[in-house]
């Protein structure tokens, strides 16, 4: 007996069908496109001259570096980049390591309030983060952690989504091999290392990821506790050096600037996408 053959696409599908289908990637690609548009003009314009700076050619007449050479002549984008850098490593491997012991403590471990800790852990997910900036300056200001990196950090250094996202993982970890292990003679820390930690690398990769990415882009919280120009971030230094600037054709600069701060998460994201899609895919499984 023959086994049926797959049909892929719209091969073998009624003409209605095919049209509807047709359609439907029509209108997804209208959508890809103006959302892509306002990004690509935006790289554009970073290789143009400043006499080009209005015009919504993709492809520049005459594509000139002289912009990105121009910016680090200008301003301290150079040591802005290294300190973005440097709170995010920190900040994302808080977390990455916090919020595993955490999820693993909530899901693996039975005490009294436990279901309740959860609860207002994933409660906090619903404050927005403009309603924490003063309770945050207060405290930063109160310990003088005002214009200083810690100040910076410690909102971050814990992360209540990360909490949910490892405490999922570590809930499908079968109990009876843990309980193994400390049959053996494991202690917990070492069953959460050697056991524990590599059956949710998924997770781990999703969660180092995504908090780069979001302590990277962070602007809101260091454009209000940091003064010194020396200590800005990249996306609070490009709004300074942006309100610096009295030409209008140093736009172009500035797209320069927000190019190259995209430039690692565009980066990243090709590289580590197949972990991101099946960490955040697994999580809304479980």
């Amino acid at each position: 007996m023959r086994s049926p053959k797959l049909v892929y696409g719209t091969r073998g599908k009624p003409p209605a069908e095919r049209l509807g289908i047709a359609v439907i990637y029509l209108i997804l690609a209208i959508g890809v496109g103006i959302m892509l548009f306002p990004f690509l003009w935006m790289v554009a314009t970073s290789f143009k001259l400043p006499q080009d700076v209005y015009n919504l050619r993709l492809i520049p007449k005459t594509f000139t570096f002289d912009n990105y050479v121009s910016i680090f002549q200008k301003a301290p984008f150079g040591h802005w980049i290294k300190n973005t850098l440097i709170l995010s490593l920190i900040a994302t491997a808080s977390v990455v390591v916090f919020d595993t012991a955490a999820g693993y403590v909530l899901a693996k471990f039975s005490f009294a309030g436990k279901s309740l800790i959860f609860l207002l852990i994933i409660s906090t997910l619903m404050v927005p983060t403009e309603m924490l900036i003063i309770p945050w300056y207060l405290i930063a200001n109160d310990l003088g952690w005002s214009d200083t990196y810690w100040g910076v950090l410690f909102p971050g250094i814990i992360s209540a989504f990360g909490i949910f996202l490892m405490r999922q993982f570590m809930d499908s970890i079968p109990s009876d091999l843990l309980d193994a292990a400390r049959i053996d003679g494991l202690n917990e820390w070492r069953i959460l290392l050697h056991i524990a930690i590599p059956l949710v690398k998924p997770a781990i990769v999703t969660l180092t990821i995504l908090s780069f990415i979001g302590n990277w882009n962070q602007f809101i919280w260091p454009l209000i506790v940091l003064q010194t120009e020396a200590k800005f971030t990249l996306p609070v230094g490009i709004v300074y050096f942006s309100s610096e600037l009295k030409d209008t054709s140093n736009w172009i600069l500035i797209m320069a600037g927000t190019t190259i701060s995209i430039a690692p998460l565009i980066i990243l994201f090709p590289v580590f996408q197949k972990q991101i899609i099946r960490g955040i895919a697994l999580s809304g499984m479980k």
